[in-house]
Parts: C-alpha cells; sequence; structure tokens
C-alpha cells in the first residue's frame, strides 16, 4: 500500500511537467502576471473546475444530457438516412490531414523599453500627453458653455496638464484600494490616504470631476452614441496596434467587468437594488499568450435597430457581427481564434476562412448557431461513451467534434487537423485522450480564465452615472493592464519587480507627481 501511495506521488510532478512541455508546445507563455499566491504556482491550463468562469472545454455545455430515443418514431428518418442527408451536405467521416495554419510574425512588443523606464512611461505608450491635452481643452471648453448656460461658477478655474494627470490618478487609485468613492482619499476613515489627498483639495476634484469631458460637444454629422468616448477609444486602438504584435492564437470574449467582488460581498441587497445596469456590452480580442488586449469593441445596449444587446443575447448571428468587428484588422494574418458557444457558428467560421482568419470554437445546441451541421452530431446517445471517446465529421476543412469527458463537448474548428491527437493532463486522473483541437481550446481558454481571476480585480471600481463615463474608465482599466504587460516583458522589470497592484500604486503616484518617473537610481 504504501508503495502505491509513494508511485502515486511520483507520477504527480510527472504529470504537471508533461502539461507544462505540452501547453508550451502550443505556444502559451509560462508567466505575465507577476503576482505571488496560491493561484499562481502549478499548471492552470488543464483545470476542469466548475469554478472557471471561461466556456472552456472544462465547462459544461450547460445542457442536461439528452438521451437519445429508444426507437425513432414511425415516419422518422433512420440512422442510414441521416448520414445519406449530410453526405449529401458536404459532411463525411472519413478524415483528411491537413496542416495548420503557417504563422512566422514575432510576437510581443513593437518598442524596446529601457531599463529605467517607470509605470508613467508604460502607460503613455497607451495615453500620451497629447490625448491627456485634449482631455483639458474639451474639459475647459464644456465647463465655458455649461456656464453659459446655467451661470457662472465662481470657483471654477481652467484645469491644467497636471491637474488633469492627478485627476486621473486619483480615479485610478480606486483599482488598487477595491473602493467605490473616490472621496474617501479625503475622508478620515479606513481608505483615507493623507499624502495623496495633499496634492488636490476634494472641492477641486470635484469640480473637475463635475465638467470632465474628452468630447464636449456633438458634432452635425455624429450619430453614434458613444461620441463623447469614441475618439478616445479609436486612439487606444491605434495605439494598442502600435505598441503590440499578437501571437497567431487569440480569444474572442467578455472580460469580467461587472462588479468588483469585495462590492457584491460586502454590500447590502438594498445598495444592490439601486445599482443601475449597465448599458452596454464589452467584447475583446485578447492574445492568448500574454493576455494583451488587443482590440475592443463596445456594443450599446440601447442602441436602435436589431442589433441592440437586448436582442444580441438572444441571436447569435448577432455575435458574429461582434465578432467581424473584434476581427476587422486581422484579415490575411492566419491567426487562430478561440470562440465561445454565442459566436461559433459553420457560416461565420467559413466567412473568416475566405480572409484568412482561422477558428476553433465550443458549441451549444442551445447557444449556437447549429445552421449547416449534421444533426445526427448534435444530438447524444442512449449510452454514454467511455471518456476521452469522441466522434468527427469533416466538410472540406472544417471538423465537428464530439468529444465525451463527464458530457458531450462539441467543437467546431478549421484551424488544426482532425488527425492529431492531443490529451487532457489532470492532477487526480491523468491523461485523458482528446483531438488536438479539444486541447488547444481548454489550454487557450484557461489561460484567458487565469487572466480575468487575475487581472479583473484591478478593474477602476468607481462607477460613474454616465454610459460613456462608465465606457472611459473600463478603457483606461484596460489600457493600465496592457501596460503592465509590457512591463513584465521588458528589462524594466528586471530592475524593480512590480506586482500588478505595485505597478497600479506606483503609476498613481507619478500622475499625481509624488514619485519620479524613474524606477532606477
Amino acid at each position: 500500500m504504501a508503495e502505491g501511495g509513494g508511485g502515486a506521488r511520483k507520477r504527480a510532478p510527472a504529470l504537471l511537467e508533461a502539461a507544462r512541455a505540452r501547453y508550451e508546445s502550443l505556444h502559451i507563455s509560462d508567466d505575465v502576471f507577476g503576482e505571488s499566491g496560491p493561484d499562481s504556482g502549478g499548471n492552470p491550463f488543464y483545470s476542469t473546475s466548475a469554478a472557471s468562469h471561461s466556456s472552456s472545454a472544462a465547462s459544461s455545455d450547460d445542457e442536461p444530457e439528452r438521451p437519445g430515443p429508444a426507437a425513432p418514431p414511425p415516419g422518422a428518418p433512420n440512422a442510414q438516412d441521416l448520414e445519406e442527408d449530410e453526405a449529401g451536405a458536404g459532411w463525411s467521416a472519413t478524415l483528411r490531414d491537413r496542416p495548420p495554419p503557417r504563422f512566422e510574425d514575432t510576437g510581443g512588443p513593437t518598442r524596446k523599453m529601457p531599463p529605467s523606464a517607470s509605470a508613467m512611461d508604460f502607460f503613455q505608450l497607451f495615453v500620451p500627453d497629447n490625448v491627456l491635452k485634449n482631455m483639458v481643452v474639451q474639459t475647459n471648453m464644456y465647463a465655458r458653455k455649461f456656464q453659459e448656460r446655467f451661470g457662472s461658477d465662481g470657483a471654477w478655474v481652467d484645469v491644467t496638464l497636471p491637474e488633469m494627470k492627478a485627476f486621473l490618478g486619483y480615479v485610478i487609485s480606486t483599482s488598487t484600494s477595491h473602493c467605490e468613492s473616490v472621496l474617501s482619499i479625503w475622508s478620515g476613515g479606513f481608505y483615507s490616504n493623507r499624502s495623496l489627498a495633499l496634492v488636490m483639495s476634494q472641492a477641486r476634484f470635484e469640480k473637475i470631476l463635475k465638467y470632465f469631458h474628452v468630447v464636449a460637444f456633438r458634432s452635425s454629422q455624429t450619430t453614434h452614441g458613444l461620441y463623447k468616448v469614441q475618439p478616445f477609444l479609436d486612439s487606444l486602438q491605434t495605439s494598442f496596434d502600435s505598441a503590440f504584435r499578437p501571437s497567431q492564437t487569440q480569444v474572442l470574449h467578455e472580460p469580467l467587468i461587472d462588479e468588483d467582488p469585495v462590492f457584491i460581498a460586502t454590500c447590502t441587497e438594498r445598495e444592490l437594488r439601486k445599482r443601475k445596469k449597465r448599458k452596454f456590452s464589452l467584447w475583446v480580442r485578447q492574445c492568448s499568450s500574454t493576455g494583451f488586449i488587443i482590440q475592443i469593441y463596445v456594443h450599446l445596449k440601447e442602441g436602435s435597430g436589431p442589433d441592440g444587446l437586448d436582442a444580441l443575447k438572444n441571436k447569435p448571428q448577432l455575435h458574429g457581427m461582434v465578432a467581424k468587428n473584434l476581427c476587422r484588422n486581422a484579415a490575411g494574418k492566419n491567426y487562430i481564434i478561440f470562440t465561445g458557444p454565442s459566436i461559433t457558428s459553420l457560416t461565420l467560421f467559413e466567412e473568416f476562412e475566405k480572409q484568412e482568419i482561422y477558428c476553433c470554437g465550443l458549441l451549444s445546441s442551445r447557444k449556437s448557431d447549429c445552421t449547416g451541421l449534421p444533426p445526427s452530431m448534435l444530438s447524444n446517445p442512449a449510452t454514454p461513451p467511455a471518456r476521452g471517446q469522441h466522434q468527427i465529421r469533416m466538410k472540406g476543412s472544417m471538423s465537428l467534434i464530439c468529444w465525451y469527458n463527464k458530457g458531450h463537448f462539441r467543437f467546431l474548428t478549421n484551424a488544426y487537423s482532425p488527425m492529431q491527437q492531443g490529451v487532457i493532463i489532470k492532477r487526480r486522473s491523468g491523461e485523458i485522450p482528446c483531438p488536438l483541437a479539444v486541447e488547444a481550446f481548454a489550454a487557450h481558454l484557461s489561460y484567458i480564465c487565469k487572466y480575468d481571476d487575475k487581472y479583473s480585480k484591478y478593474f477602476i471600481s468607481h462607477k460613474p452615472n454616465k454610459t460613456w463615463q462608465q465606457v472611459f474608465w473600463f478603457a483606461i482599466s484596460i489600457a493600465i493592464n496592457n501596460a503592465y504587460i509590457l512591463y513584465k516583458m521588458s528589462d524594466a522589470y528586471h530592475v524593480k519587480r512590480y506586482s500588478r497592484a505595485q505597478f497600479g500604486e506606483r503609476l498613481v503616484r507619478e500622475l499625481l507627481g509624488l514619485e519620479d518617473a524613474s524606477p532606477a537610481h
């Protein structure tokens, strides 16, 4: 008995090493998070716990097992008829090997930052002084027009660039303090911070907050509901594109931005009811090797027409519209895009393939657009197969996979050969065989889940009422997270190894002018 236990203990590290080697072969970076703690170590990519927030191969299909009928009703097509129909539609059980999409680009930062680069230097790759100066101009312009219409404000003085930086610093500080009220900095309570409070008075901060604008007025040609923040989002997108080249593998998803978990755990039921429902949906295209968010797409709930957020939740084809917007700059680069059930569809994947964008997505008969897929692959057999067993149908370069692991999981892909075998490695169960596409999906989606677990707690906690301001602060949060990723990949990280929390605190102090902008002395 003792020998058996010792053998199991010896096998566990070997399994983890095998898992590490496999996800490294899938080009996933080992650590760009820089956090200490129990969730930083080990191998997160093969967890199949129910706690995962991501639609990964570890997640359930959100549907109960539906065994096939014991006997088909009279007049129903039999299995042979179904196979003939599917063959007529181009689907076949005969599998063909296909090479993976070629990708020779070297991903990573496009600019080498010096070892002395500060947190502010990395942040200003995305939010440079010319963008901040525009905020100064627009805020002062809005304040003047507001006072012309509603009466003079004797306490108002035009804001300056240093004040605008300090204003941003105060709001950003809520991402590390996890306190929704910025004004608590000047209070005498738990979240007060005397060193920050001395830079600017509370009254001055509140005046800037009252008049703060990125775009003061709507032009006559503007019809977009986000006109007050869209120029900033466009500028941010340009800076993301110029600062970083993504790896071949990327994920489309909604990051965890709804609420700070500390607030949810401590607030009363009445406070929760008072919260205004978010009026937009924020989607991203994210590099699955580093976590860098490549592109942001904001979809307004109150948009007129059939593409409002309420319709979007119920119509998978409208999620395809989101995917097309997120991938509009990805054509011709042989990227591999991983998608969740609401986006995965045969029509979308075939359209992307014409643009040299390849996909691997999880399917759900409830959430996905299953048009054009063989019905025999979408229903579960009466007797569950053995764990790790799978069926595959192929149409051209597209493979539809049904894989069993304590439940049926279906995948659609044109990025991985159906002939290539992979394995899911778990600490207790050991190796579970699967097609390579399943292993890749589990690895990359679990990486993004790890990103969400690490970085969602550093989103700015300040919750304004205006939708454009909510979008603005979410975008600033993403820019800071991206800045930290570039910092982790630079020589500056080897000078002072800041964690994400320390990086945020350092950035706040530099914005407020309390720290020298160089970490090297």
